[in-house]
């Protein structure tokens, strides 16, 4: 049985970059950190990362090929602490995020150790375009 791809249907034409961005994206879902990812309007979203022990330095957010990356890295403190029990989880992450075209990040606010990221999605420009036809 073969696998049906975008490319495989004749009217899907230029998609083949849409099914390379959803096996990324398929590739990367790990679970850490948890999120929520909200609507709060018709044209605007907020992206809830549980962030606790992270402080806003150790953390960094990018746009990348449409693609939003939030990383987090814990600098060690240096210190010899002996651990009992270590429940908290103190390791490094990448979290990626697929951006539809017209969907800009806005303000990212850190928050009882949530990080929260807007997100907007500007109107689409309504485009008609004739096509002349010319004798051959």
């Amino acid at each position: 049985m073969s696998k049906l791809t975008l490319g495989s249907y004749p009217h899907m034409l230029g998609f083949e970059q849409l099914e390379r961005l959803l096996e990324r994206t398929a590739k990367t879902s790990e679970g850490y950190p948890p999120f929520n990812i909200e609507q709060t309007s018709d044209r605007s979203y907020r992206i809830t990362l549980a962030v606790a022990g992270f402080a806003e330095g150790e953390l960094s957010i990018t746009v990348e090929e449409r693609q939003l990356v939030i990383r987090g890295r814990q600098r060690d403190d240096g210190s010899e602490r002996i651990f009992l029990h270590r429940g908290i989880a103190a390791r490094q992450f990448q979290r990626s995020f697929v951006l539809a075209d017209g969907v800009e990040v806005g303000e990212a606010v850190m928050e009882n150790g949530l990080l929260h990221i807007d997100l907007t999605m500007s109107r689409p420009e309504t485009v008609v375009q004739t096509i002349q036809i010319r004798k051959g």
